[in-house]
């Protein structure tokens, strides 16, 4: 599995993308891999209300779908270029007819991924065109810190209130994940697609038993930082 290399915008804020599908679990988990990144993510479902958030929230890059409700990909990219004519543009989409490639990068799409995808290969074509935009820079440090736990995405050294903590390899990723996306209540589907890598077939159970783990090393004797949310999943936030 990749590791991030986590890219900022040169104010040190983070890169802003907006997802903008019809197919809710898709964006979500387009969405859900871009915040691991450490990215801020924004989603709209409709041509219209991509429009709307592009105008208000200024994004670094955009993921738009070829097909949607209200006008198509190209009419919402006309749309937001009119606003933001810099922005880079990667389109979604099912149609993977040479024409349609062509139509949407001559129209001013900046790269193209036919469903199905691979979400690595999203994420890299995306960190691609924002590098190339000049939007983002490369982030030196590799610490992740919530509360008094700290985690070392280099070294892989985890400490929590000065004591280091030492984890197993999938524990590590897993501890990453939930430090990446503090105080956001993260499914076990979703945990179980970012962790195991889609390997473990919807066996949510593999979640629960390596959250038990987590939980004795990281809040044993401790105030808790991972919490269940009943019928929704998990979430770490500092004690």
């Amino acid at each position: 599995m990749s590791q991030p290399d986590d890219l900022t915008r040169p104010d040190g804020s983070p890169v802003r993308v907006l997802v903008v599908d019809d197919e809710v679990n898709i964006a979500e988990l387009i969405a859900m891999a871009l915040r691991y990144e450490g990215w801020t993510v924004d989603v709209a479902h409709t041509g219209s209300k991509a429009v709307a958030a592009a105008k208000a929230e200024r994004p670094d890059a955009v993921v738009l779908d070829w097909m949607l409700p209200d006008f198509d990909g190209l009419e919402v990219l006309g749309r937001i270029r009119a606003a933001e004519p810099a922005v880079p543009v990667l389109f979604l989409t099912a149609r993977d007819a040479v024409e349609d490639r062509v139509a949407g990068l001559t129209a001013g799409g900046d790269d193209y991924v036919t469903k199905p995808f691979s979400l690595e290969e999203l994420v890299a074509r995306l960190r691609a065109l924002v590098r190339r935009a000049g939007l983002a820079v490369a982030q030196s440090s590799s610490l992740l810190a919530v509360g008094d736990l700290t985690l070392d995405e280099d070294s892989h050294e985890v400490v929590r209130a000065g004591e280091e903590i030492h984890l197993t390899a999938t524990e590590f990723e897993l501890l990453r994940f939930l430090m990446r996306n503090p105080k956001r209540v993260l499914s076990k589907a979703q945990i179980l697609d970012r962790v195991w890598n889609y390997d473990f077939g919807g066996q949510a159970n593999i979640v629960e038993l390596y959250i038990s783990y987590l939980r004795r090393k990281i809040d044993a004797g401790r105030d808790p930082m991972i919490h269940t949310m009943r019928g929704a999943g998990y979430v770490l936030k500092p004690a």
